[in-house]
């Protein structure tokens, strides 16, 4: 049982994982664009491809998919999310899991206003947005919303130009000077991530994890605590069905006046999921089963809470790259 890892990057904990649960089974084979990617050098084998934008680069992943006998594949970054979705179907035909949502959804979610537009109209509580200034200026004057917000661009990542905005001066000079920023309320609460897995086969959401966000470094979850919440399970359930994902996901909610808001989705692992494999939601498995034909059964809830995430640095040292 051999699995692709897609432009895996730096993202070792997620290679070690699939290591332990294929357990010499299989293989873990890993491809980046550039050699000095650390996960490279963790994986059973390694190739170094071109840029996801290369008109050649889906020739080449086929190509690795044909030697290695790849049974499943996923990518870590956004960009690729989407390449892969609209290709479901060529991988499916090698026999080849796909780990990634249909099309429409991934684009739905990389477009923060559409996936904010998208939950208004599945009637799933989520964090008030514009994209219009004067849209906004109304709502201010109507004093429907209020001062401080968030400016971020509504389709970027890693928590690119995002800033705390006190003033109606200093929106409308944000708005003019970039085009693709979104104003978002201010949630004055809690933060927190939910690891979601979706049955391949079944379609069944078998797995949710709750973290509470404690701290947070370039847009990932640098420290954690595990929390479980009856409320906020049954939001991210009939969320998720409504949206209709598959596999794993990652859902960025906030907490205010005991409501909980969804905020952003990102249709893959997310930099937390960690936390979630620790605390024994061990995605890799349920994937694993997926290849091998096995539906899993619902695993929600099954972990133990005040369990904290701590990352920290480490190195990864290599001759003759």
């Amino acid at each position: 049982m051999n699995i692709l890892i897609l432009s895996s990057g730096t993202r070792n904990k997620i290679v070690e994982y699939f290591k332990k649960e294929i357990n010499g089974k299989g293989k873990v084979i890993c491809t980046d664009c550039n050699p000095l990617a650390p996960t490279l050098y963790t994986a059973d084998r390694y190739y170094i491809v071109p840029r996801i934008d290369d008109s050649k680069y889906l020739d080449c992943i086929f190509e690795i998919c044909d030697k290695e006998q790849i049974e499943g594949v996923f990518s870590l970054i956004d960009p690729e999310l989407s390449l892969i979705s609209k290709n479901k179907k060529r991988f499916i035909e090698k026999g080849i899991i796909p780990f990634v949502s249909d099309y429409e959804i991934v684009e739905a979610c990389f477009d923060k206003y559409r996936m904010y537009e998208t939950c208004k109209e599945l009637d799933v509580p989520t964090v008030k947005s514009y994209v219009d200034f004067n849209e906004f200026k109304e709502d201010y004057m109507s004093r429907k919303i209020d001062f401080p917000v968030f400016v971020k661009p509504y389709n970027g990542s890693c928590s690119m130009n995002i800033q705390l905005i006190n003033n109606i001066d200093d929106l409308e000079f944000n708005m003019k000077k970039y085009d693709n920023l979104m104003i978002q309320e201010y949630m004055n609460g809690f933060e927190y991530g939910v690891d979601v897995y979706v049955d391949v086969i079944s379609k069944e959401i078998i797995s949710i994890f709750i973290k509470k966000k404690l701290l947070m470094r370039a847009g990932e979850t640098d420290k954690s605590v595990s929390v479980k919440n009856d409320k906020l399970f049954k939001l991210v359930e009939e969320f998720v069905k409504k949206m209709g994902f598959i596999g794993q996901i990652d859902i960025d909610v906030f907490e205010k006046n005991d409501e909980f808001y969804v905020s952003e989705v990102n249709p893959r692992f997310g930099g937390g999921y960690p936390h979630a494999y620790e605390c024994g939601c061990n995605f890799p498995k349920y994937m694993m089963n997926n290849m091998n034909g096995i539906i899993n059964q619902s695993q929600i809830g099954k972990y133990d809470k005040d369990i904290y995430m701590m990352k920290y640095l480490d190195i990864s040292i290599k001759k003759g790259i």
